[in-house]
């Protein structure tokens, strides 16, 4: 094995960066949030690294598997009530096809390295994925109500007493009910508490959350 500090140096940076990215993306309610940054992050700098150690034209065969994979991991994403799933899954499989790249390249440091943070990141960063997400939650809420020759302005300034940010989507009126429909970031525990109160609120006839 001829590892050298430098290798992972640019791996341990790869998972920060990522991590970091990650964090950003969660905390806003992305999809591809902090674990999925992560896998990206690190899956490349696998690519790269084992890509530079290959010789002569076999660096073509490292270009070929990576667009390869796009097109698996392509699959693996759907959308599923206007939300798009399968993103860690498909950054997972990217690079775990990086590990194997290095270990058929018998470079057996950074695959065992590059197993370690992919691994540890899916495995170890639950909790922490979790943390974040009670920070801030992006929901969509459904609101139906007696039409009273008005507007739903008033659950907008519900959600803003209760330190939530919503975000105006279709209203639309049929026969005597009123139904709006938001896109609200805010802490678990504000989403929580507006939620209790819109359950008790007799005006509304149907709620979705």
């Amino acid at each position: 094995m001829n590892f050298e500090l430098e290798d992972l140096i640019r791996l341990s940076v790869a998972l920060v960066m990522g991590g970091l990215i990650g964090a950003e993306r969660e905390y806003h309610g992305k999809d591809a949030g902090f674990r999925t940054m992560i896998m990206i992050c690190v899956g490349s700098a696998l690519f790269t690294l084992v890509s530079g150690r290959i010789n002569g034209d076999d660096g073509r065969i490292a270009a070929n598997i990576v667009n390869g994979i796009g097109f698996l991991g392509a699959g693996i994403i759907f959308r599923n009530d206007n939300r798009v799933k399968g993103l860690t899954t498909a950054a997972t499989v990217w690079a775990v096809s990086a590990l194997g790249m290095c270990l058929g390249a018998g470079d057996y440091d950074l695959a065992i390295i590059g197993f370690v943070f992919i691994l540890g990141s899916l495995l170890l960063l639950v909790g922490f994925t979790s943390r974040i997400q009670k920070l801030n939650q992006t929901r969509d809420y459904k609101i139906v109500t007696v039409f009273h020759n008005r507007t739903l302005n008033q659950y907008e300034k519900l959600f803003e007493e209760y330190g939530l940010s919503p975000t105006r989507s279709q209203q639309q009126r049929i026969g005597t009910e009123i139904i709006g429909r938001w896109r609200v970031d805010g802490s678990a525990q504000n989403h929580e508490k507006c939620i209790k109160r819109l359950l008790n609120d007799p005006d509304v006839k149907e709620f979705t959350f």
